[in-house]
């Protein structure tokens, strides 16, 4: 019995690279930006049900701090490569529009109380700026690994205009969030 695969975020950026090895160091790079931004969000999430993990409010002051550090680094290096990802794409690709929405309402969360109840010292503004950029990029890697298993996925232009948006919500302010809620 063999094992269907199926095409992923990472394979629909591969295939409209104009240099594979440019698609290659996006992937790589989007790839270590989703594995921490996965962990920032769900450790926000598990405090906001309740979870006292870490068990200290120090220990969860630590892993806060240590969470923005990772995206904080990933984010970083996602720049370069990004830049060059959408110069090679934007030849024919300037009127596309983005394939994925912004925030829902489930990821509206006053992160005030829940840091409050944590124990943990943050602006809660940050916080909550710094969780909705990353949520939305999670979702729209998603979105874009389900546009491709149904084989619907976006043309170069919408592709440009959605890689194009997250730079600008990523390496703008949520980026800045995120620095200093690294430091604190």
């Amino acid at each position: 019995m063999s094992v269907r695969s199926f095409p992923s975020w990472a394979d629909v950026l591969e295939e409209h690279a104009a240099e594979q090895e440019t698609g290659r160091r996006l992937v790589a790079q989007l790839r270590a930006c989703e594995i921490s931004a996965l962990a920032f969000c769900r450790l926000v999430e598990r405090w906001a049900r309740g979870d006292a993990h870490p068990s200290t409010p120090g220990a969860r002051q630590a892993a806060l701090r240590r969470a923005a550090e990772r995206i904080e680094t990933a984010l970083s290096g996602l720049e370069e490569p990004l830049k060059r990802y959408l110069i090679e794409l934007e030849a024919d690709a300037l009127e596309g529009r983005s394939w994925y929405a912004g925030p829902g309402a489930a990821e509206l969360v006053d992160w005030e109380p829940v840091l409050t109840r944590a124990g943990v010292h943050a602006p809660p503004e940050r916080v909550a700026q710094s969780y909705l950029e990353l949520a939305v990029l999670v979702r729209a890697l998603e979105g874009l690994t389900a546009a491709a298993v149904v084989d619907v996925t976006p043309g170069r232009s919408d592709l440009w205009a959605g890689l194009f948006d997250l730079r600008d919500n990523l390496l703008g302010r949520a980026l800045d969030d995120l620095r200093a809620l690294s430091v604190i």
